[in-house]
């Protein structure tokens, strides 16, 4: 499906489109082979393997983009700060390499990892390990050292066992028309939210949230100048506008929202997710500022005009996360600390 396609048809599903009714009966057949898939890894039929250390998944049941790798970041650094060594797993869509598991640093090419990964190892400076085989992936994580994993969009990748699911649900979009695929964006049916530990609503809801859901927000950090890194506070700003708003990510639409809420006045250019950019797709011949997303930009080095800057972005779930993960991490951290003193003694 091409970029352009694929957008018109998440906007149809999003938007509850009458025409999506007709892809009801591959929608049926679709749910069978999740219900079945499940079945079969619930039932020990295909194998899941379990990390020796608690395993974190961060996920989500639909199609675009929702905020999970920004959280898979806040998570990572809250768990530096309680004296855990997280490693974070990725499939690593987007991209790839000849072999794999393949370790991610801050100068792998994005065409071997994938966008996220990259991004995620530029802002968290932890191990990250991209391969489609997770169970696979997290064991280099564990030989390096790791004592906790995170994966990032694992919800699916039922091959890895895990301690903990957290679904990270778009605000605005919500769920959708509430279908699964084709005739609709999710991946797996509504009733999936009951066996999760959590679920993150993305900004204000403009749909009814789940009983008990928490709530997270994206807040803009500052500016980063993409040619040489400079960093500028939100204001004032940095460039005069209008400026070209360039984003390949899930939902282009939040991004452009929170520049104009900054104040900047933006052209947008919206892009398909994981957009794979040329310099031609950043040529818009004139010398107006172009600014991206901290994902599209990690793609774009080189490429980009010299007056080319990032809106970095962090995650701010609300306190009643905080409390609710604090306490996760202790029933986590009870065994780890038994287990030590047995060792010891």
């Amino acid at each position: 499906m091409s970029g352009g396609l694929g957008e018109r048809w998440l906007a149809a599903a999003y938007g509850g489109a009458g025409w999506l009714r007709a892809l009801r009966p591959l929608e049926a057949l679709y749910r069978r082979a999740v219900a079945r898939r499940a079945a079969a890894f619930a039932a020990g039929r295909r194998p899941v393997w379990r990390a020796p250390v608690p395993v974190v998944v961060v996920g989500n049941i639909t199609l675009g983009g929702t905020g999970k790798s920004p959280l898979v970041a806040w998570l990572a650094g809250r768990l530096v700060e309680r004296g855990w060594r997280p490693g974070i797993l990725s499939r690593g869509y987007g991209g790839r390499s000849e072999a794999y598991p393949l370790r991610v640093t801050a100068d792998t090419p994005v065409a071997q990892c994938g966008d996220e990964p990259r991004m995620l190892a530029e802002q968290t400076a932890l191990p990250v390990v991209v391969d489609p085989d997770r169970p696979r992936g997290a064991r280099l994580l564990l030989e390096a050292g790791c004592d906790i994993l995170l994966s990032d969009d694992g919800l699916q990748h039922l091959a890895l066992g895990r301690d903990l699911e957290l679904v990270v649900v778009d605000g605005r979009r919500g769920f959708g028309n509430g279908r699964c695929l084709p005739a609709g964006p999710l991946r797996e049916p509504l009733s999936r939210l009951a066996s999760v530990d959590a679920v993150m609503v993305n900004g204000e809801p403009a749909f009814a949230a789940p009983d008990g859901a928490f709530s997270m927000r994206l807040v803009p950090s500052g500016w980063r100048r993409l040619g040489d890194g400079r960093r500028c506070p939100l204001a004032p700003l940095p460039f005069a506008g209008p400026v070209h708003g360039v984003a390949g990510i899930g939902n282009p639409s939040r991004f452009f929202a929170s520049l104009e809420a900054l104040g900047v006045a933006v052209i947008p250019h919206p892009m398909a997710d994981h957009h794979a950019f040329r310099a031609e797709d950043l040529a818009f011949g004139d010398d107006r500022p172009l600014v991206m997303t901290a994902k599209d930009a990690v793609k774009c080095r080189g490429l980009a005009p010299d007056d080319s800057w990032v809106l970095d972005v962090v995650a701010a779930p609300d306190p009643a996360f905080e409390a609710w993960f604090e306490a996760r991490l202790e029933r986590f951290r009870a065994p780890r600390e038994t287990a030590r003193g047995g060792a010891s003694g």
